[in-house]
């Protein structure tokens, strides 16, 4: 199954989730917490990451994916061209549904500290294992990389770093 984004009308959320389910698509909303002032006090909230979108899940090939667009709640089927709608890249939409509680709402990223084993997914250290030294204030994270057979202290930011 592919991910396509989907523009809604204003405020037609939850309209377009429920005809959307029951036309029998996947949908995939993730949401952020948000801290709001409200009667004197703080509360938390959960608003849309994306505002005004919605991901549909399903296979172009053999859905009717045409109906979507008349469906309630949806502006439009973002498409590039005139024909074809434009998934996703899979590994944004997997990242953030592995972040994501089972109702969608948006996981803080795990901690990272000193002694924990991570994977290095980008630069010129791709797909090396290392260990975390230290973290410091500045969110510099220090790991020890074995290079040819010696303990290696790189200073890498975390978005360069995956948990194993």
């Amino acid at each position: 199954m592919r991910w396509f984004p989907v523009q809604l009308r204003p405020n037609g959320l939850e309209r377009a989730r429920c005809n959307l389910l029951r036309q029998g698509f996947s949908l995939f909303c993730p949401m952020e917490p948000k801290m709001l002032k409200r009667k004197g006090g703080l509360g938390l909230f959960w608003r849309e990451l994306f505002p005004g979108y919605l991901f549909v899940g399903f296979d172009p090939a053999t859905a009717p994916w045409s109906k979507i667009n008349n469906t309630f709640g949806v502006a439009r089927l973002i498409v590039f061209g005139k024909t074809r709608p434009q998934a996703v890249p899979e590994a944004l939409i997997d990242g953030l549904i592995e972040r994501c509680d089972a109702e969608g709402h948006l996981l803080p990223p795990k901690r990272l500290s000193a002694g924990d084993k991570v994977r290095i997914v980008s630069g010129p250290f791709f797909d090396f294992a290392a260990t975390i030294e230290r973290v410091t204030p500045d969110q510099r994270i220090w790991v020890l990389l074995d290079l040819m057979g010696r303990k290696t202290p790189i200073a890498l930011e975390r978005k360069h770093l995956q948990p194993v």
